[in-house]
């Protein structure tokens, strides 16, 4: 017998007998998950736009498309000066991408988008600058709740997001922005 084969039947009587999974029985706070999710999305460094929903949306894409940059948008009602492009490359010089989201976390500020949503799957990662728009009746109290509505269907992306994007290395230097967006503003509908 080889040592691989020494080795594998060795790993099999010391393997344990599976466990079924403990249930978790904790109450969520409910009480004014908004502010909590507002809250969360603070401290992973994003920014909640309570007011004003697609109009004050729009309003900010409008001054940015003023300015010169390059935005596109996945959401129904807000327009950017950029359309779906063929290819996930073509979107490198994208400075602004506004995305649905599909569920808000109140519990850590992080938000559930689909690949069905985004156009292409990188959209969210590629851009520089990140706008999410999100329904407030979307909003669950943990992460637990958040599993329970989520599927995807064969071949389908999703993810969560919480902030933009954040690094930090052994000195503990936080840099916002390393490899991806480098803001993240949220605006409830």
């Amino acid at each position: 017998m080889s040592s691989k084969h020494d080795i594998l039947n060795a790993l099999k009587s010391a393997a344990i007998a599976p466990q079924s999974m403990p249930v978790i029985d904790i109450s969520p706070r409910i009480d004014d998950l908004i502010g909590q999710f507002e809250t969360s999305l603070n401290t992973v460094a994003g920014t909640l736009h309570r007011e004003g929903g697609l109009a004050k949306l729009q309003a900010q894409v409008d001054e940015h498309i003023a300015q010169g940059m390059q935005i596109i948008s996945m959401v129904d009602g807000v327009k950017g000066n950029r359309e779906v492009t063929d290819t996930a490359h073509q979107l490198r010089d994208i400075d602004y991408a506004v995305i649905p989201g599909d569920l808000g976390v109140a519990e850590n500020g992080a938000i559930w988008v689909n690949n069905k949503n985004l156009g292409h799957r990188v959209t969210p990662f590629i851009c520089e600058n990140l706008f999410l728009v999100l329904k407030a009746s979307t909003i669950v109290a943990n992460m637990h709740q958040a599993a329970s509505r989520i599927t995807l269907e064969s071949g389908e992306f999703g993810t969560f997001i919480a902030g933009p994007s954040k690094t930090a290395d052994i000195e503990q230097a936080l840099v916002v922005g390393a490899h991806g967006a480098c803001s993240l503003n949220v605006y409830l509908v």
